[in-house]
């Protein structure tokens, strides 16, 4: 498993974990003091937005792949960008320092008005700050799922998340895949493993009795020039030679 991204996506969750419990809290104290007759629908749905997020993240860090995660992580940031427009246009550009010793009624009596109103904007700050994190998120999802694609790994959007390479990295680093039998039966991005392709042969002891990790080597023959063309639809590279020298188009 690549160990850098599965640490990246802990702190992640953590963040959001921290950020929305926070939000819950305040969203419970309200149902508490507000429920059934005044804030009805807002005070309901500030409720199910932070519920639901808490419940998918525990899902998520037992079980997913990066297409289920990513359809969660649209979900929860369109959701979250309901609820931060929402308490935006209750609050509006109010001020809450200037509200003075102004009462907001609840169904038991009255609470400060700047009391409410400073939750209110802890409210907003912390779901204009989850949207953007969800944003960022599926951002680099999709990135490094596709990265993953071009790396020679055809399903990535259906193998376990923590397969996925962090930037700079190869899939499964440094431990290597969990997949599935007869996908990578050898470790390697292709159905079959690693081609044996012209001139390629597999690594060994070289002179003076130096350890290379397992893999294959190009013997280029003089003269040549290696073109290296990866593969379509995870079909396995193309390695020929070709006499003289050949540039990049």
């Amino acid at each position: 498993m690549t160990q850098l991204f599965r640490a990246m996506r802990l702190y992640g969750h953590i963040t959001i974990l921290l950020l929305t419990a926070t939000v819950l809290g305040i969203a419970a104290y309200w149902a508490s003091i507000f429920l059934p007759n005044i804030h009805h629908d807002y005070s309901i749905f500030s409720l199910i937005v932070p519920a639901l997020t808490l419940l998918l993240l525990l899902v998520g860090l037992q079980w997913s792949t990066p297409r289920t995660e990513a359809v969660f992580l649209f979900i929860l940031g369109v959701l979250w960008l309901a609820e931060a427009a929402w308490t935006t246009d209750i609050i509006g550009s109010t001020q809450c320092d200037s509200l003075g010793l102004q009462q907001v009624i609840t169904k038991s009596g009255s609470i400060a008005a700047k009391s409410w109103c400073y939750e209110m904007r802890v409210v907003q700050a912390f779901s204009w700050m989850i949207f953007c994190l969800y944003a960022i998120f599926l951002w680099i999802l999709i990135s490094l799922t596709a990265r993953a694609k071009v790396f020679g790994r055809p399903f990535a959007w259906s193998e376990p998340i923590i397969e996925l390479p962090w930037f700079g990295q190869l899939p499964g680093y440094p431990e290597g895949g969990q997949y599935p039998p007869g996908m990578y039966p050898n470790g390697y991005g292709y159905p079959g493993g690693m081609p044996m392709s012209m001139g390629m042969q597999p690594m060994g002891v070289y002179g003076g009795g130096a350890q290379v990790a397992p893999g294959y080597v190009v013997q280029q023959t003089p003269g040549h020039s290696v073109v290296i063309q990866p593969g379509m639809n995870g079909q396995p590279t193309t390695v020929t030679q070709i006499p003289g020298t050949v540039s990049s188009a």
